[in-house]
């Protein structure tokens, strides 16, 4: 992962993960994507039409001193590309939100940001067998080494045994 060596190792995103797959400390993370300033413009005029995000020049005027990507954007984008690189396929089941959403550093136009998910909890539902709830902590980092943005939530997840036994009734 060119430029971004210096993050811990990944576990390999790739085929279907279910609450099984999902071990305490893992970490996963997708590829880093650069964020253009007609992206963060276009998105921002749509989105979150704030100066600082849609005007270079009132932006160059701004605590900011130029044009930054909106924190909705930073978090749609690398979200992402977690999705497109596999994480949580087949065993998604969508999150009852975020915590502690923190936007540290703004990411500027050119900048290239990847983000990574550590697991911090894993617990089997104690009321739905087919099921459990991963705890991860998001973190989104720039091409200098800077943590851009953070946030942890809480994924239910598939369990496998659900997925086997169902296509077993069918």
């Amino acid at each position: 992962m060119s430029g971004f060596d210096w993050l811990p190792p990944s576990k390999t995103l790739g085929g279907e993960q279910y609450f099984e797959d999902f071990a305490l400390g893992d970490v996963f993370r997708a590829k880093p994507v650069s964020v253009s300033e007609a992206e963060i413009v276009e998105f921002a005029r749509r989105y979150d039409p704030q100066s600082f995000h849609t005007d270079k020049a009132a932006a160059a005027k701004s605590q900011f001193g130029g044009l930054i990507a909106s924190g909705i954007q930073v978090m749609a984008v690398s979200f992402a590309t977690m999705i497109e690189a596999g994480f949580l396929k087949g065993g998604g089941m969508g999150s009852p939100g975020l915590d502690e959403v923190r936007w540290h550093k703004p990411v500027r136009p050119g900048d290239t940001i990847v983000m990574q998910a550590r697991v911090t909890e894993i617990k089997p539902s104690a009321t739905r067998a087919d099921r459990g709830y991963v705890t991860l902590v998001f973190e989104v980092f720039n091409q200098k080494r800077e943590r851009v943005m953070s946030y942890s939530c809480v994924e239910i997840v598939r369990r496998r045994a659900a997925v086997i036994s169902r296509a077993a009734r069918a």
